[in-house]
């Protein structure tokens, strides 16, 4: 009974959460680019937040800085990549640690509460229905946004530098910007997904985005594994990331009520993200060797019969 009690909640994070697997989505799979600013650009919306909404500010202002703020960040990231030749993964590292200090110095202290009691937040966790609601059109409203720009001219030119840099260079198109614009794009989703978080949870600390990769990927790779079988195009995909989220947070509240050490549900998650993407290499390397083999012996023993004796045919002609 104390499960299903915590499913409301369960879905409401994954809907938020959806919403950083989105943004990660953009780099990991259109940019190709495993960009490990996430960590801190999660951090950075919440901070944000968290320090205009306790001075007065307006919730959706609120909402709109972290998303600029995040955008910025993923600038730092592309400019640190395209303008300086830094390979994209460091310039990820790089571009983190310098948010931690940045976040620390937004928040000034290293927590900072945000109680929906005292402010207005558009999410809380003492009401999960109407979290839910909001997570919904929050998610909603950025696949449909996303849909709609990456079917423009400049959308599937970032789509195309995703796919094959060299070539889009050859036509002319400039890869070096629309790396940065995919980034700045990405960071400021996932700096949304940390504002709403924040409201969410009550407060922000400067650590809460520590290990968010790991969510994000898992989120990715089992929404994926069910939405591109369904129906593999963009949209499906993007809200097959948003199910595989909700999904990893059902498993991860199952987890915690079979009496797990929570200890260990960081390890789970990098292990379950592991498993998911060994299983096509898996695959391609072992299951498809052993059909080839299969496929070489079978000419021979329908030649030779079943033990490697002549066939009816040759025995007659011989007789």
């Amino acid at each position: 009974m104390g499960f299903i009690n915590a499913l409301p909640g369960a879905v409401a994070q994954g809907l938020i959460w959806g919403l950083f697997a989105i943004g990660l989505y953009i780099s990991y799979k259109i940019l190709d680019i495993a960009d490990l600013t996430v960590d801190g650009s999660i951090c950075t919306g919440g901070c944000v937040l968290a320090a205009l909404i306790t001075r007065g500010v307006n919730v959706y202002i609120c909402i709109l800085c972290a998303f600029l703020a995040g955008a910025l960040a993923g600038v730092v990231t592309g400019l640190l990549h395209t303008a300086m030749g830094i390979p994209p993964i460091l310039s990820g590292i790089l571009t983190q640690l310098m948010l931690w200090s940045v976040n620390l110095k937004i928040l000034g202290k290293a927590n900072l509460p945000v109680s929906s009691r005292k402010y207005d937040v558009l999410l809380s966790s003492i009401n999960n229905v109407s979290s839910i609601i909001v997570g919904v059109l929050f998610c909603a409203i950025i696949i449909v946004a996303l849909w709609l720009f990456f079917y423009t001219e400049i959308g599937l030119t970032i789509k195309s530098t995703g796919d094959n840099e060299h070539m889009s260079r050859a036509q002319g198109v400039n890869v070096n910007f629309n790396k940065v614009l995919g980034l700045a794009i990405s960071n400021g989703i996932i700096a949304l997904s940390g504002a709403l978080l924040v409201q969410y949870q009550g407060f922000a600390d400067v650590n809460m985005g520590r290990g968010a990769i790991v969510i994000g990927l898992a989120a990715i790779i089992i929404g994926l594994s069910v939405s591109l079988k369904i129906k593999p195009n963009f949209v499906c995909s993007l809200i097959g990331v948003v199910g595989g989220a909700i999904a990893y947070y059902l498993v991860y509240t199952f987890v915690i009520f079979l009496g797990i050490d929570t200890d260990f549900l960081k390890m789970l998650s990098a292990v379950v993200v592991a498993i998911f993407l060994a299983v096509p290499y898996i695959k391609s390397t072992y299951f498809k060797k052993r059909h080839k083999v299969h496929a070489t012996v079978e000419p021979e023993t329908a030649a030779t019969g079943e033990e490697g004796s002549p066939t009816k045919k040759e025995g007659e002609e011989n007789a």
